[in-house]
């Protein structure tokens, strides 16, 4: 980072400069690291000297190439040379913390930024020992068979809550740790929630040393920053830097042990967690930003010591150093919209910003609908897929379907790509646990076609029908769900012994005051999501095969077997494909493809929710894919949608690219509304606007329209782009074209030139055909 010498600056001004040096980052990570398929963290490479490249996995199960710090090696406690454990966990992270570089850019009212993933480290991730001896191999078996995202080893992907913090600071934590530790460890008592084994008091010993361990290690982090901010200031000549350095060693002094007591402190100390999270384990967690900060920001313009412009960068600063997932808007436990001046500061924040951001906007009937409207107009001036919009009502109805009080649903706070989560008191492993419905239907055609194959057609006995066929999926679906239901307990019972969730435990309702992790009994709600991908590959699929050979007799079930097995090899197989393609598909509106999308998510969720798993626990069913497209794919061979071997999957709940012509919005946000699971899991809809939709000529009263009829219809969430297919078209031919083009990738929003030119190709797919 280059010293800046200059004189006064405007806010403004100031964001100006930190956006340009977030791209420079942002450009730096792509020489170095590469594509990044995944969300646009705001990591920063370590310095030259001190930057070792590495291939690892992501927390959220993509490999990755990551950069970890030379000078650094966590300490093993197991002979495969990996580090298990709460205690040797907490130990090792401390010290990554305290070896941490200092990261202060003199024009940020924040200080920090991080620059390695602790999860990288992590070889191998799961104790050998429980893999071998524990996990029953037939459920491998059912894994590798059906493809499976079972959640074992899976992390963070709850929302802590961020006031436990701001009430106690840094030394409050600490001291509650210290206190629940001598009284829990004179008794060792059973975890309330009895689907969950005691703990030894060694493990309990070992988890309260862990968590003081995390917390000691982040308040060093912070001293050391402060420390460093006052040293910069003394050499700094510039009076604006020089003020402002100073400010944030004061700001950073205060807040390593004490409370925030303003917004400045309170952003700054929620960023100093998100960091610490996020280099933790990749959580990206924030929740209901303006319910936290509403009662700093009165309190000080009341007492006319801060003004709006201030407050806008502060936040901005915050948005600046990490793409955590919050939620703007909406209603409280009881149903009044807390929809406020914040609300509107933090959209004007990302706003002036312009860079990637995962920004939420609360659409509902008694939800302010001020908020929509300005979330669309800034949709159209900046068109950076920034915000998104959320069903709020929806959600919370259906989250209520699973027995609980509907408070509880209001309470439940956008957290994560396309998931909500109650605040410090739920479990729910969303966006880890995937089933893939067209690997699903790939074993089910793969046993019908070999009976085919097998058997003389007069002895087949009706074994050649779309109703066999669906027998079939529908058998293998629910062998597929139940093993997943299985890992999930598996998780459950031994995550805590691998690699607990230390960081967000420290902010939540009860793993400090049990001595348990998250994992394993620490908070009151487990809620394990499971979501269903490909649902238009699948539909399509069913819906080709009943109308070419079963309504129109255009194929045999052995000509189109040799097809797929082929992958419509030659002349003959590539006019088959295109025929079975060309059918009416799945958001068509009034087609088979349509009814068969919906039939799909119905008995999935049926299937979902009909028990519970072994251990107890509920499952809630989504619909979505997140980055899996293509890997999940790769996996699968031709479908009968005319889709080839190892291409990408259907994108969550939404339709192939090109499934009408024109590519009708309202057709889309119809047919997703009709596959919705209903239970607070949500099957998000990923829309691409052509920017030639004015913004002056009613465009954003249309675009607000259509994203308020999607949720009367029952939607649960929007992802949006409004973007020139030219200019996507420009950059994916050459990137460097439009280094700082921003795009909703899917719950994501990441720079466009971070991309791979595959998941590039997947965007460009998009938007040229919807758009």
């Amino acid at each position: 980072m280059e010293t800046h010498t200059i004189g006064k600056l405007t806010y403004q001004e100031r964001l100006d400069v930190l956006r340009a040096e977030k791209l420079r980052q942002t450009q730096e990570k792509q020489a170095v690291i590469g594509s990044m398929d995944h969300d646009d963290w705001a990591l920063i490479l370590p310095p030259p000297d001190r930057r070792k490249i590495v291939q690892a996995m992501s927390t959220s199960g993509m490999p990755i190439t990551d950069c970890l710090l030379e000078g650094y090696e966590p300490e093993s406690n197991h002979e495969s040379r990996g580090f298990f454990g709460p205690k040797t966990v907490g130990n090792n992270y401390r010290a990554l913390l305290e070896s941490h570089p200092v990261y202060i850019d003199p024009l940020s009212s924040l200080a920090g930024g991080y620059m390695v993933n602790f999860s990288s480290y992590r070889e191998p991730g799961w104790n050998p020992d429980l893999a071998t001896c524990v996990l029953r191999p037939d459920l491998a078996e059912l894994h590798q068979k059906y493809q499976l995202h079972p959640g074992i080893g899976a992390t963070q992907h709850f929302c802590q809550d961020l006031q436990i913090g701001l009430d106690l600071g840094w030394r409050g934590i600490l001291e509650k740790i210290h206190y629940f530790r001598a009284f829990n460890l004179e008794t060792i008592p059973a975890p309330e929630d009895t689907r969950f084994a005691p703990v030894t008091r060694q493990e309990m010993t070992d988890f309260y040393d862990g968590l003081e361990a995390i917390t000691l290690g982040i308040r060093t982090w912070i001293q050391h920053h402060a420390d460093a901010a006052r040293a910069m200031a003394e050499n700094e000549d510039d009076p604006q830097l020089r003020q402002n350095l100073l400010e944030i060693a004061e700001v950073n002094d205060w807040i390593v042990a004490e409370p925030p007591r303003t917004l400045r402190e309170v952003c700054q100390w929620i960023l100093w967690f998100q960091m610490a999270a996020r280099m933790y384990n990749g959580s990206g967690s924030l929740g209901r930003l303006d319910v936290l900060l509403t009662p700093y920001y009165e309190r000080e313009v009341a007492a006319g010591t801060l003004t709006d412009e201030e407050a806008i960068f502060h936040i901005a600063c915050l948005l600046l150093r990490d793409t955590a997932y919050l939620q703007v808007g909406g209603p409280d436990a009881e149903g009044r919209d807390v929809t406020n001046a914040v609300s509107y500061l933090i959209l004007e924040a990302a706003h002036r910003l312009k860079i990637p951001a995962n920004v939420g906007v609360a659409v509902g009937c008694n939800v302010d609908p001020g908020l929509l409207r300005r979330g669309v107009e800034i949709m159209f001036e900046d068109k950076k897929g920034v915000p998104k919009f959320l069903g709020v009502e929806r959600t919370a109805e259906g989250f209520a379907r699973n027995g609980y009080d509907i408070g509880w649903g209001y309470e439940r706070a956008y957290s994560g790509c396309h998931w909500n989560a109650i605040p410090g008191r739920e479990y729910t492993l969303n966006d880890c646990v995937k089933i893939n419905f067209a690997a699903i239907f790939e074993v089910a055609w793969k046993e019908m076609t070999t009976d085919l194959a097998s058997t003389p057609p007069l002895a087949r006995e009706g074994g050649q029908s779309v109703a066999r066929l669906w027998d079939l999926y529908v058998q293998h679906l629910r062998k597929g769900v139940r093993a997943i239901a299985d890992s999930l307990d598996f998780h459950t019972e031994y995550m805590y012994k691998v690699f607990p969730e230390l960081v967000i435990d420290l902010l939540c309702h009860g793993p400090i005051e049990r001595g348990l992790d998250a994992s394993h009994g620490g908070v009151e709600f487990y809620n394990l999501c499971l979501d269903g991908a490909a649902l238009a590959t699948v539909a399509d699929s069913f819906a080709a095969l009943e109308q070419r050979i079963e309504q129109e007799g255009k194929l045999t079930w052995d000509k189109l077997a040799h097809y797929i097995a082929t992958d419509w090899a030659g002349p003959e197989g590539e006019r088959a494909r295109l025929m079975m393609r060309s059918i009416p598909r799945y958001g068509t509106g009034g087609a088979n493809a349509d009814a068969w999308a919906t039939r799909i998510a119905q008995v999935f969720t049926g299937i979902v929710k009909e028990t519970p798993t072994p251990g107890g626990f509920t499952m809630l069913p989504g619909l979505f894919s997140w980055a899996n497209t293509i890997p999940m794919g790769q996996g699968v061979g031709a479908t009968p949608n005319g889709r080839h071997a190892g291409a990408p999957i259907a994108h969550g709940s939404n339709p192939d690219p090109g499934f009408r012509k024109d590519g009708a919005p309202t057709a889309m946000a119809v047919a997703i509304a009709s596959v919705q699971p209903g239970y607070g899991n949500t099957a998000p809809m990923q829309m691409e606007l052509d920017p030639a939709l004015s913004k002056d000529e009613g465009g954003v009263d249309h675009v607000a329209d259509l994203i308020k009829t999607h949720f009367d219809l029952g939607g649960t969430q929007i992802n949006l782009n409004i973007m020139d297919a030219e200019k996507v078209l420009e950059a994916h031919k050459d990137p460097s074209k439009y280094p700082d083009l921003v795009v909703r990738v899917t719950g994501f929003s990441a720079y466009f030139a971070s991309l791979s030119p595959e998941f590039r190709q997947l965007v460009v797919n998009r938007i040229i055909t919807e758009g």
